[in-house]
Parts: C-alpha cells; structure tokens; sequence
C-alpha cells in the first residue's frame, strides 16, 4: 500500500489547512505524525476506519479534526486555528488490513505498516 500526503503550505496564525492522505489499497487505522525541525516525531491524530474512533494527541484537541472518506481511501486531517508550534513536516501512516492497533498504541510510530512522504507545514505568526 502506498500513501500520497497533500494539503501542506504556509500560513498565519489563526488560519486553516485540511491535509489529505490517499492509500493506493485498503488499510485498517490511518494516523498523522509530525516532526518539527530539531524534535523528535510526534502523534497527532489517528482514526480507525472501520467504526470511525479518533484519537488525538493534546495540544490539537479541539483545534484538528481527522476524518476518513473509505469510498476514495483517503484520511483527512482538517487543522483549524493554527500555531506557529504546529510547524513541521506531517506524515501519514496506515496499519495494514485485517489488524487492529489497540488504543494505548495508536500514537506508536512502529504499529503502522506504511508511510507517506511527508508534506510540510508552517505558521508564521
């Protein structure tokens, strides 16, 4: 399976930007990481397509919005009152079909399967 990220730019502030990951085949939960220069890779939000449960890191509870089309094989995740602290390359993820990741793992970068090639994000303030 492979997965195309999308939807990154630059913007201020307060502004909004809806990232796409499209899977060339089926996938059981799809998450979005990001790594900010100099940091280390963190979880942002993740969603079993199967039932829809969302998962999301703390700092973007409320703010982000992840959600899934399985009609197209495409994860959205809908960023809205954005900060300069949320600047950093995104990359989405997937678990392969047929397995479950367990919700104390869904912010694991080693339970997905396959990997994005990233699309940058920054917020000037």
């Amino acid at each position: 399976v492979q997965l195309q990220a999308s939807g990154g730019g630059l913007v201020q502030a307060g502004d909004s930007l809806r990232l796409s990951c499209t899977a060339s085949g089926r996938t059981s939960s799809t998450g979005w990481f990001r790594q900010a220069p100099g940091k280390e890779q963190e979880f942002v939000a993740a969603i079993r397509r199967n039932g829809g449960a969302t998962y999301y890191e703390d700092s973007v509870k409320g703010r982000f919005r992840i959600s899934a089309d399985n009609a197209k094989n495409t994860v959205y995740l809908q960023m809205n009152s954005l900060k300069p602290e949320d600047t950093a390359v995104y990359y989405c993820a997937a678990v392969s079909p047929g397995r479950q990741v367990i919700v104390s793992a869904v912010s694991l970068p080693r339970m997905y399967d396959y990997w994005g090639q990233g699309t940058e994000v920054t917020v000037s303030s």
